[in-house]
């Protein structure tokens, strides 16, 4: 029997939603610099299934990993956390 894992979640904050159905969410995260031991802002662009076109450039969405839905699609947005100003 396979044995199920947890699906990723990540909050981040919209940047495009130039596409139909589509928005690209930056993650931002800080790792710790292994000589200096100082924290660094590192960053990825995921692209995320909107059904409802409802997100807009400025929000902060909770984004969750699903099975791939195009070549570059493999997260859906949950909801939106906060919208933009």
């Amino acid at each position: 029997m396979e044995k199920l894992r947890k699906k990723r979640q990540f909050v981040g904050t919209v940047v495009s939603d130039r596409m139909d159905k589509t928005v690209i969410v930056r993650v931002e995260r800080l790792v710790k610099h292994r000589l200096y031991k100082k924290y660094i802002k590192r960053h990825n662009k995921f692209a995320a299934h909107d059904e409802k076109n409802d997100c807009h450039t400025g929000d902060k969405v909770l984004i969750t990993e699903s099975r791939p839905l195009s070549k570059m699609k493999q997260w859906r947005v949950s909801n939106v956390i906060e919208r933009a100003v």
